[in-house]
């Protein structure tokens, strides 16, 4: 493993909001749906079943047992994008330069100090989340951390550029639990652009990428009707058989894979619903893009129709000026605005709807995890009024076995260093190791090495883990 790197601020050199979605909008067609789709759906129930190397591709590592708790069927993840002040939110840390709207308070016999506040409504679900204190990044630096979160490696090692996000890796590992009612495809994304793919995997594993809107997918309908593009389907099929049958490689089978997955998300006529929502809701959930990504994220969990990871992604939080300026829209009042409600009604709504086994709850079923790429400086603002970057971090987990008020790690008084680490490995909890508790679980084996990698090195799911190097945090079940 490498070694523990020394806290340091890094200039922001590369922050930018934005990046592109796969659907988008009104006018996307037809053609591009089914140019689109495939690549983030899962492949119809029999695809692997005739093609088993992609699923056995894959060995345990001998000498070491993965601790998997497999108490969680689905996972919502949700990514700050930009880095979160930590010692603002989940690790706040009270001195002159707090705000005195931020209205803290303790919970959990004084073992939680929150900014009640800033985030009410999160406030009230508070006996349902636990917090990591001690979590440390490897860079500072946001495509690389956003990068690093994401595919639980460096994006420049060896097998940085053919790694598959975690999402997908869940994708494959899930495949073998479908069954033909599952039509959704395991890995989506939902306001979430530029994230990683499937990397070297089929891309039937990579996030199906949607923008939400109240009407959900509009263009799931062919506009000549069923029985015209049922004929259109047959014909293509009895003209192009190189195609189906796989024999030109990867790349048609993909294409096949992408179309077959497209067709069976128009076949099934109650997808639409999951993806569309109400103004009443949508008013409950914050009215906001994230409000709305989150309400539909609960939606594809509680359908059971085959999504297990649905990400969520929230941008905005690169806050270098103006952290406390409530004139300024994306300030840290005006995103926490935006997070509180949303992920509160989150908690809230998966507490009480019951889960697939009975006695259970959804949010029993789904682990809720939120984090960012880092941390931010600690202390007095900088003389922009904000915080730079930072490599400590923080985040936060719920449901999905996971207890509540938990708190794991411990800092000093500014949240830059570790007092207490908080959990049996005593060292600083890593992107990997969160990796790893995801996997765990999700009944995901965080120890495997696939033998399937085009380098023909062995792809291991997060690097180290078969090594002992990188674990579950066990504390948090």
């Amino acid at each position: 493993m490498a070694k523990k790197q020394p806290l340091r601020k890094v200039d922001c050199l590369t922050c930018d909001e934005g990046g592109g979605f796969p659907v988008r909008g009104d006018g996307f067609s037809r053609r591009n749906f089914l140019r689109y789709a495939g690549t983030g759906l899962v492949a119809s129930y029999f695809a692997d079943v005739l093609n088993p190397n992609l699923l056995y591709g894959a060995t345990s590592a001998a000498g070491v047992v993965a601790s998997l708790h497999n108490t969680a069927k689905n996972c919502i993840f949700i990514f700050l994008a930009g880095a979160p002040s930590h010692a603002d939110l989940w690790d706040l840390k009270e001195g002159s330069w707090t705000p005195s709207d931020f209205a803290p308070a303790s919970y959990a016999n004084g073992t939680i100090r929150f900014p009640r506040g800033l985030m009410p409504k999160t406030a009230e679900q508070i006996d349902k989340i636990s917090f990591i204190r001690s979590g440390l990044a490897w860079a500072a630096v946001h495509p690389l951390a956003q990068q690093w979160t994401q595919i639980s490696r460096s994006p420049t090692g060896a097998t940085g550029a053919i790694a598959p996000h975690i999402g997908a890796v869940v994708a494959i590992e899930s495949q073998l639990k479908r069954t033909p009612a599952d039509v959704l495809p395991a890995f989506i994304a939902l306001n979430s652009g530029g994230i990683p793919t499937s990397g070297y995997l089929p891309a039937r594993y990579a996030p199906f990428g949607v923008t939400t809107a109240a009407t959900g997918l509009s263009f799931l309908d062919h506009p000549e009707g069923a029985a015209r593009f049922s004929t259109r389907w047959n014909q293509l099929h009895s003209v192009d058989t190189n195609r189906t049958t796989g024999g030109l490689g990867k790349k048609s089978t993909d294409m096949n894979d992408l179309y077959d997955q497209a067709k069976g998300l128009m076949d099934d006529p109650g997808v639409d619903a999951l993806f569309s929502f109400n103004a009443a809701d949508r008013m409950r959930y914050g009215s906001s893009t994230f409000g709305d990504g989150l309400l539909v994220a609960k939606q594809l969990v509680g359908g059971r129709k085959g999504a297990r990871f649905v990400q969520v992604t929230s941008g905005g939080w690169d806050h270098h000026s103006d952290i406390y300026d409530k004139a300024v829209p994306n300030s840290l009042y005006g995103k926490c605005a935006e997070f509180d409600p949303a992920y509160a009604a989150l908690l809230a709504d998966l507490s009480t709807t019951p889960g697939a086994t009975p006695g259970k709850t959804l949010l029993d079923e789904t682990l809720v995890v939120v984090l960012g790429e880092f941390g931010r400086t600690v202390g007095q603002l900088s003389g922009q009024g904000g915080r730079d970057h930072f490599l400590r971090f923080s985040a936060m987990m719920a449901g999905g076995g996971v207890k509540g008020s938990r708190v794991i790690g411990k800092t000093d008084s500014l949240g830059d260093k570790v007092v207490e680490h908080g959990w049996s490995e005593n060292r600083d909890v890593r992107p990997e190791d969160i990796t790893c508790t995801i996997y765990s679980a999700l009944g995901v084996d965080y120890t495997i090495m696939r033998t399937d990698d085009p380098l023909g090195r062995g792809f291991e799911y997060v690097p180290y883990a078969k090594d002992g190097g990188y674990k579950p945090i066990e504390e948090l079940f």
